[in-house]
């Protein structure tokens, strides 16, 4: 099932034990496009600092009552390293965290294993004597950006500017960042289409643009999304064909 991000915030969080806040953000893999981290506004109860919480821990949405399960205690969440709030998501904070929670790193396997998250090898398998990886460093960050960020970053096609990322639409089953949606009003007025990420030339954090390799002229004519319908495979289809690109499920088979 493929969802907006936009929606989910704002939901509320139940952990095991209780409830732990709403979620306030999304961190994304800006070199997969894979949903990392969920952040979690909790008020009062852990003021001063980010809350993460993994897609390992995310139960099924209940999309009716606006709420996402979290499989974790109160205490496995309050004991979780702690990272500062403005501070970036680092390799070494990873690590950190991935080792409390005794999970599997993800950025370790196969492309197939990076995009899903979900790679076989435990950590005491592969961390060298400073508990980083082998290809690791101190000064190596990893690609987590916020998608609060994100919102607003300018779309450039292959010949001009064509309007603003105004959401992402994300795959439930494996936490996927399937597309942006480009919000193209100062040029299309009231129009608003989606780009596959597998369609990004380069996203620059500098110039805060997000790159495609389509020219405006193509996304002009493309199929109109409507962000009050849900983006289903009838859709999908009608989205791919018409810009002749390959169909990413048929690969999965």
């Amino acid at each position: 099932m493929l969802r907006s991000l936009n929606e989910m915030k704002g939901y509320s969080l139940r952990a095991l034990d209780g409830q732990i806040g709403k979620c306030r953000d999304f961190l994304l893999d800006d070199k997969s496009w894979v949903l990392r981290y969920m952040v979690a506004d909790t008020g009062g109860w852990l003021s001063g600092r980010e809350v993460l919480i993994s897609p390992n821990s995310i139960g099924k949405p209940d999309w009716a009552s606006h709420s996402i399960p979290v499989k974790l205690t109160k205490a496995q969440i309050e004991n979780a390293p702690s990272l500062a709030k403005s501070e970036p998501v680092s390799r070494i904070y990873e690590v950190e965290y991935y080792r409390y929670f005794n999970w599997p790193y993800y950025w370790v396997g196969s492309v197939g294993d990076i995009s899903v998250g979900h790679p076989v090898f435990p950590p005491s398998e592969l961390e060298d004597e400073t508990g980083l990886l082998p290809e690791d460093s101190a000064e190596k960050s990893s690609h987590i950006r916020s998608g609060k960020e994100l919102i607003g970053y300018h779309i450039q096609a292959t010949d001009r500017e064509i309007g603003h990322l105004e959401d992402f639409i994300v795959q439930e089953e494996g936490w996927y960042i399937r597309y942006i949606v480009i919000d193209t009003r100062n040029w299309l007025p009231g129009k608003k289409v989606i780009v596959s990420t597998g369609w990004f030339h380069n996203v620059s954090w500098l110039k805060k643009k997000v790159f495609v390799e389509m020219t405006a002229d193509a996304i002009k004519r493309c199929p109109e999304f409507n962000p009050h319908e849900p983006v289903n495979r009838k859709y999908e289809v009608k989205l791919y064909d018409y810009y002749g690109r390959p169909k990413y499920w048929d690969s999965l088979k």
